[in-house]
């Protein structure tokens, strides 16, 4: 029996930090280093799937998931978002220190690069929702030498930066309004600093003024078709265009509500279905502008990729769907890295 090669994996969006940062069980660095049964990324698992790093993602959970009557998530206050996104920052300086070697966090794309030839995991400073920043910007700058090298400006909720696109099926993303004037400021610093900015959150109207003001390629992290998932957060046929146009890409996101056509939280979800989603992509916009995009941590995937430690048999069903050794390559970590090295050098 041929057994294929692992393919290492660059993916762009976890949740671990939080998970950690959340868990009552003590130690959450050593925990993160030498494994657990719960969750979906530690260095174990991730060494078996080849999980060779990521963005890791600060997001700041709406205070008691309040709602506001439109059914629609408050946003959190200014002060409380920046301690929690702090925590979570020293938190991966801390297993960083702790690792010996094995986690690094990567500043440049030729961090990446050396990390994964090393079997170190590559991690990437993220912000998904803005909230931690205020207009004057003061902590984007200080975040940004601590490491912060990409940065969503809203999450599924408005904030003082733009209105983060609400969680809705069936839904188009064309959902409120767009980038307030911080919001643009805060896109036109992330362009000086070379923090690309991600636009998986984003209602559509954000979407296209990001376009308009950024000089970089247009990413979302973790976002899916729209033509075969209908969710207010994957992508339409015309966002995919202009990820393709800017030199960009789309990371696959394995949460089963944007992957299924009856936008159900259900994890009897067969792995066809991801592939689905990547097929459809190539087709529209090409195999330089796909990616992977988990969510891992971050929501409820197909029970049959039980965590990071099964990444592998995502990769063999695209293999199996007639996706060769240099398509792998390009899904699996190459474009990633070829769009953060173009935007955090330009």
């Amino acid at each position: 029996m041929t057994i294929d090669p692992i393919v290492p994996v660059f993916d762009g969006h976890n949740d671990v930090l939080l998970r950690l940062l959340l868990s009552s069980e003590p130690s959450p660095e050593t925990r993160f280093i030498e494994g657990e049964k719960a969750g979906h990324i530690d260095l174990p698992k991730a060494r078996k799937g080849g999980l060779a790093g990521g963005l890791c993602a600060m997001y700041v959970p709406t205070p008691s998931q309040q709602k506001d009557a439109n059914g629609d998530y408050k946003t959190p206050e200014m002060a409380s978002a920046l301690t929690t996104t702090l925590a979570m920052a020293a938190l991966l300086a801390r297993i960083e220190r702790q690792a010996e070697g094995r986690l690094r966090i990567c500043r440049t794309a030729d961090d990446i690069r050396e990390a994964m030839q090393r079997g170190a995991f590559a991690s990437v400073l993220h912000i998904e929702g803005a909230e931690a920043i205020g207009p004057d910007l003061d902590a984007l700058y200080v975040l940004h030498q601590a490491g912060l090298r990409t940065l969503g400006p809203v999450w599924s909720r408005p904030n003082i930066f733009a209105y983060g696109v609400p969680f809705r099926f069936p839904s188009s993303p064309d959902i409120g309004p767009g980038l307030s004037d911080h919001g643009k400021k805060l896109v036109q610093t992330c362009n000086d600093l070379r923090i690309m900015v991600d636009l998986s959150h984003m209602n559509e109207q954000g979407f296209w003024d990001i376009a308009a003001i950024s000089d970089a390629p247009l990413v979302a992290s973790h976002s899916n078709a729209h033509a075969l998932s209908p969710h207010s957060r994957n992508l339409t046929d015309r966002q995919l265009d202009a990820i393709r146009d800017t030199g960009g890409l789309a990371g696959l996101n394995f949460g089963v509500l944007f992957l299924r056509q009856d936008g159900t939280r259900n994890p009897d979800t067969d792995l066809s279905v991801l592939v689905k989603h990547i097929d459809y992509i190539v087709n529209r916009i090409g195999i330089d502008h796909i990616a992977l995009g988990s969510d891992f941590d971050g929501t409820t995937i197909p029970a049959a990729m039980r965590d990071a430690s099964d990444l592998q048999l995502l990769v063999s069903a695209l293999r199996q769907s007639g996706y060769d050794d240099e398509a792998l390559r390009k899904i699996c970590h190459a474009n990633w890295i070829r769009v953060l090295d173009q935007t955090w050098k330009n």
